[in-house]
């Protein structure tokens, strides 16, 4: 684990990287020389006759999707998509996409599918296939510790919030109206910096996302708010397809009720954030969780 973590400035920090496929290619570093991918080491137990779906994923999101020094997809979504391909019988080929460029692109049928710490929530369900969900993934409220002693949304009331485009927490800070400051940033990175630098008093995003920051910047002393439960339905996470591909949209479901009893999501869960409290425990002392 602690491998990655001290990759993670790098894999947070977005545009080090084109596209991102898993063919071999020539990327640029962050000092802008180049470097030779190696080739992915993930090898299929496929045969060579399966069908390969295009999946878009932003690979700037740890732990969901990011890319290694070399361009090769790694992370939780990477790991739960590759998993149900081998369960159901197809290959992946990653593409990396923004926010909304991921949406659009499996919209307009560019790609097959986008998996990418995507939440449900009605509007998208109303748009697009959205698969049943495989991963919990909560709202959380992170602060720098000892600054506040928030306990949930109220308590960030005349606050400035930080949040990520796009993401249901910003609907969230949306609804609250004028009673907190919204302060969106196009990455998480950005949002976190913000943070830290005191642009912000607060930052709301998914819950694996901050466990995962906070883990990589141990000098920061963060506290972790989460404050949806485990059976809100904007908690779980989906893969998202075209409303009309019913029959990718069954293959992908079918995937994740074998997966689940298998226990393969779990696996995945704890090789990249190890085991965690559950989040949906109401006494303050275990819902306020230290990260240092």
């Amino acid at each position: 684990m602690m491998q990655l973590y001290r990759v993670l400035p790098v894999v947070l920090s977005v545009g080090l990287f084109g596209c991102g496929n898993s063919s071999t290619q020539e990327n640029t570093n962050s000092t802008g020389a180049p470097v030779t991918e190696s080739k992915d080491n993930f090898v299929s137990n496929l045969p060579d006759t399966a069908p390969t779906l295009k999946v878009a994923m932003t690979g700037d999101l740890p732990p969901f999707s990011f890319q290694d020094d070399y361009g090769n997809m790694q992370g939780t979504d990477v790991d739960s998509i590759r998993a149900i391909g081998e369960e159901q019988g197809f290959k992946v080929e990653f593409y990396k996409e923004t926010w909304q460029d991921m949406f659009d692109s499996v919209e307009s049928g560019q790609r097959d599918l986008a998996i990418s710490g995507i939440s449900y929530k009605d509007d998208r369900a109303i748009r697009y296939g959205l698969s049943t969900p495989y991963f919990f993934n909560p709202a959380t409220i992170m602060y720098l510790e000892g600054k506040f002693d928030i306990k949930g949304l109220d308590d960030i009331k005349g606050l400035k919030a930080g949040t990520l485009e796009g993401s249901k927490e910003e609907d969230t800070l949306k609804e609250m109206g004028s009673s907190v400051e919204l302060a969106s940033r196009s990455t998480a990175f950005l949002a976190y910096q913000d943070l830290i630098q005191g642009n912000t008093d607060v930052f709301l995003y998914d819950m694996p996302v901050l466990q995962y920051v906070a883990k990589g910047y141990p000098e920061h002393k963060v506290t972790i708010v989460p404050y949806e439960a485990a059976n809100a339905p904007s908690a779980q996470q989906v893969i998202l397809m075209a409303k009309e591909n019913t029959k990718l949209i069954k293959t992908v479901n079918e995937g994740i009720a074998k997966l689940k009893e298998k226990g393969t999501f779990k696996e995945i869960e704890n090789r990249w954030l190890g085991e965690a409290e559950p989040a949906e425990k109401s006494d303050s002392d275990t819902n306020t969780k230290q990260l240092n």
